[in-house]
């Protein structure tokens, strides 16, 4: 697995800058990020939205996105990155989305759905949004430290494939 190091230096290369949109995760992606040195310069917000009422208040996640797909879903947290990206300025919005444990609704427990927005100025590929489930073993904890990982892990494949779109 990628480190968080090797991310942080990545993004600060490429002057990138992360607003996370977090539910399973609860701040986890936020917070590996931020205690990289010079994470002032790489992380611009973080909204954590556990309930559906978060979702919907905070993010703007319509109700019939949240009717008609299980909360644990790529369009939830797809919705969720593009709530964040309404928000805040950040060119790499990451949402998570998931279950830990045995959460009901036929959902496998260490199920976490994912979304990757990815944005520029004039001379960047136009606005891109990635999305992927995965399953993780393990304790509640433990998928929610994976799943955090694995959100940062992702961002230089995603952005990687979105700058070579605009070459």
């Amino acid at each position: 697995m990628i480190r968080i190091e090797d991310v942080a230096r990545y993004m600060h290369l490429r002057h990138l800058t992360l607003a996370t949109a977090e539910s399973c995760t609860a701040g986890l992606i936020a917070s590996l990020l931020a205690d990289m040195p010079g994470a002032g310069t790489l992380l611009e917000c973080a909204f954590v939205v556990y309930s559906p009422h978060a979702k919907l208040h905070c993010l703007g996640v319509q109700p019939d996105v949240l009717r008609e797909h299980n909360l644990t879903s790529t369009a939830v947290a797809g919705a969720m990155a593009l709530g964040a990206a309404q928000r805040a300025r950040a060119g790499v919005i990451v949402a998570n989305t998931g279950v830990a444990d045995e959460g009901g609704d036929g959902v496998p427990a260490g199920t976490q759905c994912y979304a990757w927005l990815l944005r520029g100025g004039e001379r960047k590929p136009a606005p891109r949004l990635f999305v992927e489930t995965c399953q993780f073993p393990g304790s509640r904890n433990e998928v929610r430290v994976i799943a955090a990982h694995h959100a940062l892990a992702r961002i230089p494949h995603y952005h990687a494939l979105w700058a070579k779109e605009g070459a």
